[in-house]
């Protein structure tokens, strides 16, 4: 069976009243391994952000609650309310065991990632991410994925490899106790801040970059990481 677009365009619109968007799905090939803790599953859906959107509705929501990890709780809230008036199973980026979720972006959207990791979006630069998924019993009518253009490729100087103090990013790959040492020392302040100052120096989507109070609150996350 296969579910109708129409429904897809009802999730879209569900989702945007919380500043949410869907980015991109694709039927699971038949026969193929499903995602782990989901036998039945058939297709998938990707939902996430596009600059600061959900930022507004995040805070409102927030401001009567004091809890660990509110953004996941919320994430997982606005999607799971969604994922049961479509008689979808929600799923998060942070579930464990942890979900394939970047392979998923990747075949969703066909994008590449970036020297730091995150994918490069054509529009949004690295200003994106992926608050959780919609697994589904039956397939969807979904459009072909589109062929983008990986920004990365042109961009001669990599200033996103020159910015962080610390050398975080290169091409042995991040190293994660530099960054939570120095985000968490003295001279981190600036990082704390107005953001990772690698991912601030990509000239692409600017336009859609975090303002740094969504910045800060992102890094006061990673810097309470405990491992």
């Amino acid at each position: 069976m296969i579910a109708p677009s129409g429904c897809v365009d009802g999730i879209a619109a569900a989702l945007l009243a919380n500043g949410l968007v869907l980015r991109g799905g694709f039927n699971f090939a038949p026969g193929g391994a499903p995602p782990t803790g989901s036998p039945g599953a058939r297709a998938v859906l990707l939902v996430g952000q596009a600059g600061a959107a959900p930022w507004p509705h995040f805070l409102r929501w927030k401001q009567s609650r004091s809890i660990a990890n509110p953004l996941d709780t919320w994430s997982r809230e606005v999607i799971g309310a969604v994922a049961e008036t479509v008689g979808a199973r929600a799923v998060s980026p942070s579930d464990k065991p942890y979900l394939p979720f970047q392979q998923w972006a990747m075949r969703a959207e066909g994008l590449k990632p970036s020297p730091l990791g995150i994918l490069m979006h054509p529009q949004y630069g690295l200003w994106h991410a992926y608050r959780g998924a919609l697994l589904f019993d039956d397939e969807i009518a979904l459009p072909a994925v589109r062929e983008v253009i990986h920004l990365c490729d042109s961009c001669v100087e990599k200033p996103c490899l020159k910015s962080c103090p610390v050398d975080a990013y290169s091409a042995q790959g991040f190293a994660y106790q530099s960054c939570l040492a120095h985000v968490r020392g003295a001279s981190g302040e600036p990082c704390r801040n107005g953001g990772c100052l690698d991912r601030n120096a990509c000239p692409y989507g600017t336009e859609y970059r975090y303002p740094p109070e969504v910045q800060a609150f992102h890094m006061a996350s990673f810097a309470r990481a405990t491992n």
